[in-house]
């Protein structure tokens, strides 16, 4: 049997360049998503905003003035805040493997400056990734309220989201890296598969 595996997993490979498949390829659930919240970014005053990323380091080489980032369990935004502020804080899928996302949605607002912005990108419809639990979802106008319960205006939230069907049946059974001669980038309002949100505190 291992002796027969052998032998197919190169026809593997091979089918898979043919075909444009690229496992190290951007995931197909996240291609438009990633591309709208970088242009949301560079449209603000970005090179002269200060940036904490929680538990992530996408954004490290963006071209901010200043950036910082801290993983959990170092750091752990439903009990920690840090004693600074800043003008943008991202958290990109982070907030649906929180046991508390309220308590750390108060501590993010806390932690932004007067007129500071959060960044925040979540899963909806995609499978239950526990790391280490995998614990809410929020829709695109629940993400809205949420962040309105954090302190943030509603006026000054917006919300967005993406998905297709067919995304969201190929993330099934793995993470499927983006294939642009097969995948589509349609989006189907009545299945998103991601949301995402800028919210900006009050002045």
């Amino acid at each position: 049997m291992i002796r027969h595996l052998k032998k197919i997993k190169p026809l593997v490979k091979v089918y898979q360049k043919l075909i444009g498949y690229d496992q190290t390829a951007k995931q197909w659930c996240r291609v438009v998503m990633d591309r709208e919240t970088e242009k949301m970014v560079t449209e603000l005053d970005y090179k002269s905003m200060n940036v904490f990323e929680i538990s992530g380091s996408k954004w490290k080489n963006f071209g901010f003035a200043s950036y910082k980032t801290i993983t959990y369990p170092e750091f752990d935004i439903c009990k920690d805040k840090l004693d600074e502020q800043f003008d943008l804080i991202i958290a990109e899928q982070v907030f649906e493997h929180l046991s508390y996302p309220f308590r750390a949605g108060k501590n993010v607002y806390s932690m932004l400056k007067p007129g500071g912005y959060f960044l925040v990108t979540l899963p909806f419809l995609i499978k239950i990734h526990d790391s280490p639990d995998d614990c809410s979802r929020w829709s695109r106008s629940g993400l809205s309220f949420f962040l309105e319960e954090c302190g943030f205006p509603l006026k000054q939230v917006e919300t967005f989201s993406w998905g297709n069907r067919k995304c969201i049946v190929a993330n099934f059974n793995e993470w499927m890296p983006y294939n642009p001669k097969k995948h589509s980038l349609e989006n189907e309002v009545d299945f998103p598969i991601v949301v995402w949100a800028l919210a900006k505190k009050q002045n």
